[in-house]
């Protein structure tokens, strides 16, 4: 069993590392996972050996806090308002800030005011003079810094609560440093008002004088104030990491509209139950998954996609819950409600992926398990030594709280978890799902990725590409009669022109009859016609000649594009291509990849001169073609066993092996549940232009990392000898324990800090403008030939080859008025107007070749 509890009291890693080691210490417990950022633990247990009452006794035996950790996807709408623990804990802190500020100001101007005079003249009031100054006042003007330092360390008594605690169960944290620390500077100022005392009651002026130069009241409280301090930024800080999922959970409507006994009632969200019938309207918030059962919209899905054009609905259509309903009215049947949804599971996976631990944090864990009981140790060999040395006992005393005060490890504890939160909240809100900390790191180290072409690089779903006529048939009406045909097949191939027939709003004939002939095509009457659809091998044994397109189709054929042949008993009518066409942002991934310098292998069980056909078409690198489903997984091994890391990216079932065994597995988001299951990262825009941005996100988080560890590393190496008083003897250098506890504090916020940097991560896009124009076949002005001529240019999808180019210019030419060239190689042409042509009238003509025109754009000649 996998749970997950609340865990309180931690302060620094070496918390965390006591944590995990008493609750390892338990029968049945498999690992444990302690996440000092967001104060909790999963732990992997036999539930027949173990249970969470045991677990929870054995993280008290530490000195700490738990609970078992629940979260509700959304607040019930009914239910009181409860309170953010982590408000309550930040304003709780800030309540102990301004109370050890208050006190401590004029605690430091009593203790240090003479000084104060000296520095920057500031005046000192007679009364100040007359009540502290002087050795007979000394007995006052300690007590009263006493008295001062009582508030700050009565707000601040949870260091002493916890430390001692720790210590006494020899696990000691950065409250048992900073504890002890303030104790031995308070302990030894209580002695030194008796000694002030009793050296007034004896007349010995000097030992009065002596200790009142000594009194380490100010330091106690400045160290505690300036902790609190740091904390208090700390918890800011590590607030803004947790945004993204507090995001996530905002977006969840609390209340929604259902349907119940033909009346639309209102409840809270957490009462629809699957099968409710949910309308929706313009502007609203989806309560729940579900399926479109009437009507039609658009729908904002950028919240969790990070698509930012909304995505058309009809009925059959899935929608999201937390999406935004833009323009129409429709009615959903709820499917997936409660801790199903799609968000619901968004926000789990973030908040998994946050609580893990990446392998480079390990070994931040070990050295902070030993860190703390190390630092003790040197404080005390420290202050000996120096007393060795001759020095007094209040120098000692000074070096050793220097040490404690300056070495806590919270820097330490939070250079790993503070990066890893921010960093999967990113890729979150980037549509980027990243489900443990493992992946994250390791997707830095890819130099392999591994492609599947179905769904992946290609749309997963045949489209007509071209129409070819014989001339006894339009195109149109070519298609008419296809569509026709094919309407009554199941094959995907028919389903592509059943859709463009669609599309083109074509009104189909009733077919008399249909006769299906298996692995070649189909036989239909129409209108009592005898009609043939399918493969050249149905033509032949049909007799139909197809000499006059054999050409055109081999040359198809060779691009990856299945023709199929329409006849009129032996009379060819024509050739509609139908291809799984590329996605339009493939070739633009595959050239980061490659510019990333990592291999780009494409596997598919698709035949291979349509693998090749892709393989020409995006530049990949190597393909492997008509592999078995249980051969993917084998591939990909292979390459592991050649020394390559690898990522492999997939979207069905036949996928799952291969994303398993792979060092990270990347799923679609439009995949299959297994796929998806089986997967270390998921896409949730199936965009392989996504994948990119992982393993770019990866580098950056992962580089982060780094940076925090160094500096905290570089702190400590620095920070503890010149506490310890390692350069006093050479340079004079002693450190302030005041001095200390502020760069301790300083320490822990520039880490958290850093790691917020990478909330202004942006995926580099170094082949863009290349790649994008060849995928969209843009077709650009060129200003060449007469100056004097207006010019056009059009944006033209769905070009792919050299048949297609000659389909746009004789589409064009044959406007009067109208010259135009296509350069196919260039992805651009030149269409000149003798005379003025509308922008509709280029439409037209293109959309007729079968064609789709993104824009059209009018430019003049210089001269014109």
């Amino acid at each position: 069993m996998n749970k997950k509890f609340n865990v309180t009291g931690m302060t620094c890693s070496a918390c965390s590392a006591n944590v995990e080691k008493s609750v390892r210490k338990l029968n049945g417990v498999n690992s444990v996972n302690v996440n000092l950022l967001s104060n909790s633990m999963t732990v992997d247990y036999d539930d027949t050996v173990s249970n969470d009452a045991q677990v929870i006794h054995a993280v008290e035996n530490a000195g700490y806090g738990a609970s078992v950790y629940s979260r509700k996807a959304n607040a019930n709408a009914k239910s009181q308002p409860q309170e953010n623990p982590v408000q309550k804990e930040l304003q709780s802190m800030k309540t102990r800030l301004i109370v050890s500020f208050t006190f401590l100001i004029p605690l430091l101007y009593l203790a240090m005011h003479h000084m104060l005079k000296e520095w920057i003249g500031l005046p000192v009031p007679e009364f100040i003079k007359a009540t502290f100054h002087g050795p007979e006042n000394g007995v006052v003007f300690a007590f009263a810094q006493f008295l001062l330092l009582l508030p700050t360390a009565y707000v601040n008594r949870k260091y002493f609560q916890v430390g001692f605690k720790t210590l006494a169960k020899r696990a000691p944290n950065m409250d048992s440093l900073i504890a002890i620390g303030s104790t031995a500077a308070i302990v030894y100022g209580i002695f030194a008002i008796f000694k002030i005392g009793f050296g007034l009651g004896h007349g010995d002026m000097e030992m009065a004088d002596h200790f009142l130069m000594d009194l380490y009241f100010e330091s106690a409280g400045t160290i505690l104030a300036l902790i609190t301090l740091g904390k208090y930024l700390e918890a800011r800080s590590k607030g803004k990491t947790s945004e993204a999922i507090t995001k996530l959970m905002d977006l969840a409507p609390k209340t929604a509209m259902v349907i119940r006994d033909g009346e639309e009632i209102e409840i809270p969200v957490e009462e629809v139950v699957v099968g409710d019938i949910l309308p929706v309207r313009p502007g609203q918030s989806i309560p729940v998954d579900g399926i479109i059962v009437e009507g039609s919209s658009s729908v904002d899905q950028s919240a969790l996609t990070g698509e930012s054009i909304p995505v058309e609905k009809h009925v059959g259509d899935k929608v999201i819950a937390a999406t935004i309903n833009k323009t129409g009215f429709f009615k959903f049947e709820a499917q997936k409600v409660g801790d199903d949804t799609t968000l619901a599971q968004i926000i789990d996976l973030v908040e998994e992926a946050s609580s893990s631990k990446a392998p480079i944090a390990k070994l931040a864990d070990k050295i902070s398990g030993i860190f703390v009981p190390v630092v003790i140790v040197i404080a005390i060999v420290s202050a000996a030594a120096w007393l060795i040395a001759g020095q007094s006992f209040e120098f000692a005393l000074s070096i050793g709280i220097a040490v404690l005060v300056i070495s806590c490890p919270c820097a330490l504890g939070l250079a790993t978890p503070v990066a890893i939160m921010v960093g999967t909240g990113k890729g979150a809100s980037n549509g980027i799902l990243i489900k443990s900390a493992e992946a994250l790191e390791t997707a830095h180290t890819v130099n392999t990725v591994v492609l599947d072409k179905t769904g992946t690089i290609t749309e997963g779903k045949p489209k007509v590409t071209d129409i070819l006529t014989t001339g006894l048939a339009a195109e149109k009406e070519l298609l008419t009669v296809a569509a026709s045909i094919e309407k009554p097949s199941e094959h995907p191939l028919a389903d592509a022109i059943v859709e463009k027939a669609s599309e083109l709003g074509l009104v189909l004939k009733t077919v008399d009859r249909f006769d299906s002939v298996s692995g070649q095509g189909v036989v239909a009457v129409l209108n009592g016609k005898e009609y043939f659809a399918g493969n050249r091998a149905l033509m032949d044994s049909k007799q139909v000649d197809i000499s006059s397109l054999r050409s055109a189709c081999d040359s198809l054929a060779e691009n990856g594009e299945t023709p199929l042949y329409f006849a009129q008993g032996q009379n060819l009518l024509g050739v509609i291509a139908v291809a799984d066409v590329v996605k339009p942002t493939s070739r633009q991934a595959i050239e980061e990849f490659k510019a990333m310098g990592i291999d780009v292998v494409m596997l598919t069980g698709d035949n291979k001169r349509t693998a090749e056909a892709i393989r020409r078409q995006l530049h990949i690198d190597r393909v492997v073609a008509e592999v078995m489903p249980q051969d993917k997984e084998s591939e990909v091994r292979r390459i592991q066993e050649s020394g390559k890391k690898v990522a492999m990216v997939g979207d069905g079932i036949n996928d799952a092996p291969a994303l398993a065994r792979a060092d990270v597995g990347i799923a679609i988001g439009a995949g299959t549940d297994i796929a998806i299951e089986s997967a270390d990262i998921v896409l949730m825009k199936s965009d392989l232009l996504d994948a990119v941005t992982a393993v770019q996100l990866s580098k950056a988080v992962i580089r982060n990392i780094k940076e925090n560890l160094f500096w905290a590393f570089f702190y400590n190496s620095i920070g503890i000898p010149l506490a310890a008083g390692v350069f006093f003897s050479l340079l004079g250098w002693k450190l302030n324990p005041m001095f200390g506890a502020a760069a301790m504090s300083l320490s822990s916020v520039c880490v958290v800090t850093n790691a917020l940097r990478l909330k202004l991560f942006k995926p580099r896009r170094i082949a863009a403008g290349k790649a994008q124009s060849t995928v969209e076949n843009t077709i650009q002005l060129q200003t060449e030939g007469d100056l004097s001529e207006m010019k056009k240019v059009i944006t033209i999808k769905g070009m792919s080859c050299e048949h297609c180019k000659a389909r746009v210019e004789k589409a064009l030419n044959a406007v009067e008025g109208v010259e135009a060239k296509v350069d196919l190689k260039k992805n651009n042409a030149t269409v000149s107007l003798k005379t003025e042509v509308s922008d509709e009238t280029l439409r037209n003509a293109v959309q007729e070749a079968g064609y789709e025109v993104v824009s059209v754009e009018e430019k003049k000649g210089l001269f014109s």
